[in-house]
């Protein structure tokens, strides 16, 4: 059997760490921002390029919280427009939602799976104020076309790194450093992963995190004094911990992510399974693998009963979920053909080279 993904197998790399960390909490006796999400926002930021960093609960709220400082900084308001791709998750348009503004699905493309960027342009009115590219996969969205497109149309661009951790571009800018803002998640399955739920903003700009850092502890930055409408979005302490432990080896990890994937583009060969897009750089920490297929129903059972574990990134499109009905008349045939096809294979900086090739072996002995 080959899981998915093996987090014991993966954390456990790093359990003598973690257990010192635990000791040493316990021995000081502060659980709630203290040392450690200090430590940790300050390594995160210069890992990223940018200047400053604000831990927050989870990667949903980290979207959240720039829309809202946008908003309490007053450069942007409630209804106006979020430009996203039509394939992304979920959390993606909840974010936009929970802040008040709108947001705006947008077809998207095959190699990348971010905006088609001549529907992108077509989308643009001006009620929009905010393009959020989405990192899906661990592959940078093409953001120096979209950046390009916001200073033309004076547009705000925040990224939704929650699957980028890491990736850099041709310049050696990396995910979070790429926009005026960008949101992380540090779910356990993510290429920096927690042992619980864990988010961050990175951005080059003092003021809007200045007001997050307010905004994410009930708008307050002297206990019991409130200057804000905020909310409890806090990252906790023992999980910035655990973070730090992880994050010197990220670069390592990805490294031996980007072997894996380079030995599945080299070893499967099969008409019948389509590979990702990928054109050998540093902008793909292959957060996922995922190939493509026309029956994925059939090709499933096939990975099952070879007991390879397998998950889809994301069987129901956002336009399509019963939590938005008002998408519901949207038609986006790419994201949907996507959406139908689209099966995540297991990738990790863990998998051993028996591992990789049996999966090799496996894919290519599919036949529909």
């Amino acid at each position: 059997m080959i899981p998915f993904l093996d987090l014991k197998e993966n954390n456990r790399r790093f359990e003598q760490e973690f257990r010192t960390k635990l000791d040493q909490m316990l021995d000081t006796g502060y659980y709630i921002l203290g040392d450690e999400v200090d430590a940790f926002e300050q390594e995160y930021a210069q890992y990223c390029g940018t200047e400053f960093c604000v831990g927050v609960a989870n990667g949903l709220e980290a979207l959240q919280l720039i829309l809202e400082a946008y908003i309490q900084l007053g450069k942007a308001k409630r209804g106006d427009e979020v430009l996203l791709a039509a394939n992304s998750y979920i959390a993606t348009v909840l974010a936009v939602k929970q802040a008040g503004m709108v947001p705006v699905l947008v077809e998207c493309e095959t190699s990348r799976y971010s905006f088609d960027l001549e529907a992108l342009q077509a989308a643009i009115t001006n009620k929009s104020r905010v393009i959020m590219p989405v990192h899906l996969y661990g592959q940078l969205a093409p953001m120096e076309k979209i950046n390009e497109l916001a200073r033309k149309h004076d547009l705000i661009v925040v990224e939704d790194a929650a699957q980028g951790h890491g990736a850099m571009n041709n310049e050696g800018q990396k995910a979070g450093a790429l926009a005026d803002a960008a949101g992380f998640s540090f779910y356990p399955t993510k290429n920096l992963g927690a042992l619980g739920d864990g988010g961050a903003v990175t951005t080059n700009d003092g003021q809007l995190a200045d007001l997050i850092r307010k905004l994410r502890n009930y708008g307050s930055a002297k206990r019991y004094i409130n200057d804000h409408p905020g909310m409890n979005s806090r990252l906790d302490e023992l999980q910035a911990a655990f973070l730090r432990c992880k994050l010197p080896v990220l670069d390592d990890d990805n490294a031996q992510r980007r072997a894996v994937a380079q030995a599945y583009f080299s070893g499967i060969n099969n008409p019948c399974i389509r590979l990702p897009w990928y054109d050998g750089g540093m902008d793909h920490v292959f957060h996922l693998f995922v190939v493509r297929v026309a029956d994925r129903e059939k090709f499933i059972h096939y990975l099952t009963e070879q007991e390879l574990g397998s998950l889809i990134h994301y069987p129901v499109p956002p336009h399509r979920q019963a939590a938005l009905p008002e998408f519901h008349k949207l038609s986006f045939p790419v994201s949907e053909q996507i959406h139908n096809e689209v099966v995540s294979i297991p990738i990790s900086p863990v998998m051993q080279q028996d591992q990789v090739q049996l999966v090799i072996q496996i894919l290519n002995a599919y036949t529909p």
